[in-house]
């Protein structure tokens, strides 16, 4: 891929990555125990998928936590609050829409990083949206033996008989009720 780019080897072993390719990694990817600048070349597309997934759940984790400030926050009706509070969960708000605005900084550049080094997977977005665009094909079921068919056929009559059964006793539940209803209402 960049093999006609000039390489400097900091030792035995480590080359150095060229310039353009430091900027596709997240300056937050070292702080998480990755390994050095030098090293970047051996990092797996799993490792980078596995930061990204961390990253996917801090971004959940400050939304909830940027919910959590707002449905805490008092709407004005007249009353005046603090301004030390109102300022507080300001600040608080602020800092974390600016570490989120930083997390799917981090996510888009490790997406593009392991588009990079594996550009095979790239799916379109349609493909990522479940059940769009195609119809739903129907389970194909193997014949069954007659004798599974006879004892589904039995246990079908049988259910269809409790089902009446039950549909009388409601009729009658139901006429029973109105009979007590308009007794109560003759003795008042």
């Amino acid at each position: 891929m960049s093999a006609s780019l000039p390489q400097k080897a900091l030792g035995p072993g480590i080359p150095v990555m060229p310039p353009q390719q430091q900027t596709h990694l997240p300056p937050g990817l070292a702080q998480q125990g990755m390994p050095p600048q030098g090293a970047l070349r051996e990092i797996s597309p799993v490792y980078l998928c596995r930061i990204g997934q961390e990253t996917v759940q801090d971004i959940v984790t400050r939304t909830m936590e940027i919910f959590q400030i707002t449905r805490a926050t008092q709407l004005p009706n007249g009353v005046t609050q603090s301004q030390a509070a109102y300022q507080d969960r300001f600040g608080k708000l602020q800092e974390h829409l600016r570490q989120l605005t930083l997390l799917f900084r981090k996510l888009r550049l490790l997406y593009e990083r392991c588009a990079e080094l594996k550009p095979d997977l790239q799916e379109s977005p349609a493909e990522l949206i479940p059940y769009v665009g195609e119809e739903t094909t129907p389970v194909r079921a193997e014949p069954c033996s007659p004798a599974v068919i006879q004892e589904r056929q039995e246990v079908l009559e049988k259910v269809r008989q409790k089902n009446q059964e039950m549909k009388v006793l409601m009729d009658q539940m139901r006429n029973l009720l109105w009979d007590v209803n308009a007794m109560l209402t003759m003795r008042k």
